[in-house]
Order: C-alpha cells, then structure tokens, then sequence
C-alpha cells in the first residue's frame, strides 16, 4: 500500500519512546496488575503507546484483551471516551435473524454500562449495528470497564477512538494523509504498451500475462466491490466515460460511509468522491476503460465497479475510519451482483468491529482481497497488517521484477500471504504500475502492496468472468493452480505470481 511521492502506510513507529522506557512502564503494568485494586491513574498516551509498541515488537501483534484495565480504560478516555463491544458467543460476528440471547446480552450490556457511569441512554449508546454483535458506548470511570470484563458474552473491548498515532501534544491529532496525493506524473515510454484502440499497458502486466488472458475475458458481468477512499469526481474514466472504448455494457456505483468529523455522535457523510488519490489509483488499477485516449487500462477493463469512500487514507486510525469500513463491508456483503472486494487499507492490528464486517461479508460469499501492508524502509520488520492478517481474507504483497521475488522496498510479507504481483522495477523503485491520475487527462504511477492487491482483484474478476458458475473457492482455487510455486507454497510470498493466461484457459 504506497504512493511514491507520499510513501503509504508510514507508521510512526520512529515517534515511540526507548525501550528503556518501554520496559520501565511495562514493570510498573505488571506490579499494578498484582495488586487486588486497579490502579485509576489516567496513563498518558506515550505510556499507552509504549505498552503497544513492546507487545508488537515482543510478539509481532498486539490486542487489547491483554493489557490491564488501566490500560484499556486510560485508551478509552483519551479516544473520545469511545469503548466498542463486541458481544455474544466466540465466532458471533453477526446475526442473520433475531436472536433473544443476543438481545438480552446486549440490553444487559447497556444497562450495566448507564448504572456505573449514571448517565442516559441518549448519551452513552453512540452505535447499535444493525446486523453485526457490535455496540459503541461512551465510558468514562474505569469500574465500567472491570465489571464488563467479568461478563462471559463479551468477545471483546475496544477502544475505537483511541489512535496509536497521536500525541500527548495533539491527542486528537489521530488522522494521517498516508498513501494521499494527487499530483499526477509523465510516464516514461518504457512502462507502458500502446495496444488497440490505443490503450496504454502496464509494464507490470506482462509478468502475469494479463493481455493475453484479455483474449479470453475483460471482466464483463463481473462487479467488483472497491473499500478505499472514493474515486475522484475529476476523472471522467472512472465517471461519465466509464463506458468508453472496447468497455461497454458496464456500470460503475459511487457511495460513502465516510463521516469527516472528530465528533463521534456526528452523521455528517463526506459523499463518495475521493479527496485522497488512493482509491482513485485502486479504481483505475481495477477497471479503467480500454479506449483510445492514450490512458492506463484495468485488469478488469469490463467489469463493473461499486466504489465506497470508506476512509480518509489508507490508515484506519480513526474512530469513523473504522465504523466507515465496517459499514462499506456490511453493505457490499449484501449486494447480491457484487462477487469480489479489494482492501487495499488496513492497520497493525485487528479492530473488532471491522473483523467482525469481514467475517459477515465472507460468509455471504464475498471473495475478499487485502494488501499485505506497506510502510517506510526502518519498519519493514512488520508482518502482515490487518485485515490481510485474516483467515477469511486474501493476502497480496508486492515484488520487484529482479525476478528472484525480491519483496518491494516498502512491502510486508509472511505466512499469510497467498499471491505476489510484480509492480517495481529492481533498479528505479519509482517505476512502479501504470494508473489513471486523479484529474482528467493526468496519468500516474503507484505502488506497494495497494496495486498489488487491486490488480490480483482484477484478476479475480477476468477468472469469475469466464466461470460465471463458480463459487468463490472454485475461483480461488484456479488462481492458485495458476500461480509459479503451486502445488506449494512458500513461507512467506505464498503461492507467488499468478499467471492470468493460464487462470483463464
């Protein structure tokens, strides 16, 4: 997941304190944790945050289910006072029908909740999803969380307005422009093919036969369901002229989950245009048409597209980042003609509310693919970020073309990685996939594990196209026996690169 001009998802690891520190306060945490009364002193958020980092250094994960309630609660109030709670059963994620336990438990939940705090419903109910086991509750005394911890129909606690990017200087400074950007680039003549009727083709295509596949399938009758940051309004490909060329017969869907605000309460929905660039890149790498203007062709260049403006960025460190996320999961999983969604977004660690979305959008057979993770050079120690992390997902990362699956400058890889796509040169890792610009006429290039995902997606949707009969697993599968290392998988780049040709045949 990277832009070149603003590298994506840059975790500010290089912002946490020494281990010194880290280790001091670890102490003091396990001494509190011994102690018959919970300590009720407000950690700050370096405190917090040093917590977290030596948990995913020490185990490479991290959750919440193992800190203190200090620590939890001391989170929850510096985010917003927001603690989300996923109850019911282990493995209940959603519910199909109405469920009585279920409704007990929760209204249980909730009036636990008013009689520590001592406050109305109005104010402390902030979201009560409609079909996830999922509520949002504002919670400021620490006893709320220690007596809920009792509860045994709790599957989790999170504090979901809690950032491990803010500051102590600017706690709500919890927002990010990772993978944004919006200036277009020129692109050098030996990144692209022109082909018929004077389209423009990735250099990056060619190491997965993809023009090739296209003599068997473009993706028409195929709709893929994009989670990003919007598609922009000033491009007219991905708009007006998505039918354009050798496209045709298509369609392409705009919404938005996104709210622009710091105030959790707030319903003010940011639409479905993207201010970011990013999901414009993915939208483009997916489905941009095959016509005569002298522009990048998608993959998937007759497919359709249903586009949610989900997130602000690529970082899913905000409160409405999460809910947004959530909600464009539960929506697509409910689109019937919607086969395929591709993530390329994620965090260090798992939300509960957006795994929670995952797991129902899966099990309405949704074929769900999500970048390996991408960060700046010092921190490519970190595995595989979430949601790629999932069972239920399907994990990309990006290589280089040095042809020896040399991993991309800024990718992560490891065991649940299934598919490598090709999208950097060896020599010049600005030389990246081809794209559509943000604006009319612009083109641009990006990279990282984003556009590897987008393009696997792509060609997800060519495989379905030419088997509109098959079950996701049956697609799965023939993308599998089409990749380099099948029958095995390697520990860390999977089943490697997918031949399209080969996939479609």
């Amino acid at each position: 997941m990277k832009r070149l001009k603003l590298p994506l998802f840059c975790i500010a690891f290089m912002s946490i304190l020494s281990c010194t520190q880290d280790t001091l306060i670890l102490e003091n945490e396990k001494e509190s944790n011994l102690k018959t009364t919970t300590s009720q002193e407000l950690l700050t958020i370096v405190q917090i945050n040093s917590i977290i980092d030596r948990q995913l250094k020490d185990t490479g994960n991290f959750s919440w289910d193992t800190v203190s309630d200090q620590v939890l609660w001391s989170a929850t109030v510096h985010g917003d006072n927001i603690l989300t709670i996923g109850y019911g059963n282990e493995g209940e994620s959603f519910r199909t029908s109405e469920n009585q336990r279920l409704l007990s438990s929760k209204n249980e939940i909730i009036q636990e909740v008013l009689a520590f705090e001592e406050t109305s419903l109005k104010t402390t109910l902030i979201e009560d999803d409609a079909i996830l086991n999922v509520i949002d509750v504002k919670v400021s005394i620490i006893e709320s969380i220690s007596e809920l911890r009792k509860r045994t129909d709790i599957r989790y606690l999170e504090p979901n307005g809690y950032s491990y990017f803010t500051n102590d200087v600017f706690p709500q400074n919890n927002r990010s422009s990772s993978g944004c950007g919006f200036g277009g680039s020129s692109l050098n003549t030996n990144d692209y093919r022109t082909i018929a009727p004077n389209s423009l083709v990735s250099w990056t295509y060619d190491h997965h036969n993809i023009e090739q596949a296209w003599a068997y399938s473009s993706g028409a009758g195929i709709t893929v369901g994009l989670i990003d940051t919007g598609v922009s309004s000033s491009q007219p490909l991905l708009g007006s002229n998505f039918n354009d060329g050798y496209s045709n017969g298509r369609s392409i869907q705009k919404y938005g989950t996104f709210i622009d605000s710091v105030w959790p309460w707030s319903s003010n929905y940011d639409g479905p245009h993207d201010k970011c660039g990013h999901g414009t890149s993915m939208g483009s790498t997916i489905a941009s048409p095959r016509n005569d203007n002298y522009m990048p062709v998608g993959v998937a260049y007759n497919s359709n597209l249903i586009s949610y403006r989900a997130t602000e960025d690529v970082l899913l460190n905000d409160y409405h980042e999460k809910k947004g996320v959530k909600n464009a999961l539960r929506a697509l999983a409910r689109k019937s003609e919607v086969k395929i969604i591709s993530m390329s977004i994620g965090y260090p660690w798992s939300i509960g509310n957006v795994r929670d979305a995952v797991r129902y959008a899966h099990a309405r057979g949704k074929l769900i693919f999500a970048a390996g993770g991408t960060s700046t050079e010092i921190t490519n120690w970190y595995p595989v970020i979430f949601p790629a992390s999932m069972s239920e997902t399907v994990a990309v990362t990006g290589i280089t073309d040095d042809g020896t699956y040399q991993q991309c400058d800024t990718c992560h890889d490891g065991s649940q990685i299934e598919f490598t796509i090709v999208m950097e040169r060896d020599n010049n890792n600005s030389r990246t996939g081809t794209v559509l610009g943000f604006y009319n006429g612009d083109t641009d290039y990006v990279g990282g594990s984003s556009v590897a995902t987008a393009t696997t997606a792509g060609i997800a949707a060519l495989v379905w196209a030419r088997h509109p009969g098959w079950s996701r697993d049956q697609v799965l599968n023939k993308m599998r026996q089409s990749s380099e290392f099948y029958p095995n998988r390697d520990g860390s780049k999977g089943y490697g690169n997918i031949d399209a040709l080969q996939a479609v045949q």
